[in-house]
């Protein structure tokens, strides 16, 4: 299956992506794209430096995995036939309390290879992701968890990383939600962040609100 031109700039099969964006970085074209299928990742590499959460190979298998899920969504950054950055957005893991309510949609991760990271990248998926209409229909949550941070390369402390983060956030309307999620107190650096779309009724905005604060109800 020829999923490219000859010179391997544009992808010219319809069925697998969409194309959302085209940025030029020092001459370089860079694609954001919304994925439809695991086929389209599996033809693509992987950058080595995507390897906060896992090995760059597993992540890869794990970006394939997760748009088999109903109601997921993944876009990706490309550079010519590799994957420099990616965002997802999930169901929440069954085991949470978060998946008791059927229109909350997890943004699970956000990742930039380290060589493009001063680059805006993570910008362009974020506005890309939360201009799409399936963020209107859903309460966004962001577990921003400071054991996922690279504050090795970084050098940062965990408060001003996460200083970035919810700046970046907030950029697409994500705002700071308090919660006695356990996980989120494990850490005083640890938030969630979460956006409610247009198209929510207010007693599915209420219901998130009772689960925010699921000991305080029981």
């Amino acid at each position: 299956m020829n999923l490219y031109n000859s010179n391997q700039a544009n992808i010219i099969s319809n069925n697998t992506h969409t194309l959302k964006k085209t940025i030029s970085i020092q001459n370089k074209s860079i694609y954001i794209e919304k994925v439809l299928t695991s086929e389209y990742i599996s033809h693509l590499s992987i950058d080595e430096e995507l390897k906060n959460f896992r090995q760059p190979k597993h992540q890869q298998q794990a970006l394939m995995n997760i748009i088999n899920i109903p109601k997921s969504k993944v876009f990706i950054a490309r550079y010519q036939h590799k994957i420099i950055g990616y965002i997802t957005f999930h169901p929440p893991d069954k085991y949470t309390r978060w998946s008791k309510h059927p229109l909350v949609l997890e943004l699970g991760a956000i990742e930039v290879s380290q060589k493009w990271r001063k680059c805006k990248i993570a910008q362009h998926l974020l506005e890309v992701s939360f201009n799409s209409n399936f963020v209107e229909k859903y309460i966004i949550v962001s577990f921003v968890f400071c054991w996922n941070w690279d504050l090795q390369s970084t050098r940062l402390s965990p408060w001003e990383y996460q200083k970035i983060l919810v700046k970046l956030f907030s950029s697409v309307g994500l705002e700071k939600f308090l919660t006695d999620d356990p996980d989120v107190l494990e850490h005083p650096a640890n938030v969630m962040m979460v956006s409610f779309g247009k198209e929510v009724p207010k007693e599915s905005i209420e219901e998130f609100k009772k689960l925010a604060f699921l000991n305080k109800h029981h």
